[in-house]
């Protein structure tokens, strides 16, 4: 295989990967369990190594550009992203968990999984309150 088609291969499966952790984020929008940021900050890596107009796209985007542009520059998010972001967690996670009030197994597992989630999104480093908008 040839240099020229090694690269367009590549490209191909970045974006193509691209596409489907948008997909799994969107799916993680309406579901508890998946979490829609890592699966956005993957396609946005994706699409930075293989198309800057999806890449931009994303960045552009209304609803999570700006969260997305910070997390590109700076590696850090804002306490107000991550109070919404408990916030949906808890939410969402509470439904299942009273949804599911006759399994304690499941309901277990679905604080775990919020338990987690909530300990490693307040570990992401913040904004300093200065640059907050």
């Amino acid at each position: 295989m040839n240099k020229i088609t090694r690269v367009g291969v590549k490209k191909g499966l970045m974006i193509g990967c691209g596409w489907f952790f948008i997909a799994l984020g969107a799916i993680g929008v309406v579901l508890p369990i998946l979490p829609t940021t890592p699966f956005l900050i993957l396609a946005l890596g994706c699409f930075a190594k293989s198309s800057p107009r999806f890449h931009q796209m994303l960045l552009n985007n209304r609803w999570f550009g700006p969260a997305l542009k910070e997390w590109e520059s700076t590696h850090r998010m804002s306490r107000q992203t991550k109070k919404r972001s408990t916030l949906m967690i808890i939410a969402t996670f509470s439904i299942s968990i009273l949804i599911l009030s006759d399994r304690p197994y499941l309901q277990l597992m679905l604080v775990s999984c919020a338990s987690i989630l909530l300990f490693f999104l307040w570990r992401i480093k913040e904004i300093p309150p200065a640059h907050n908008s």
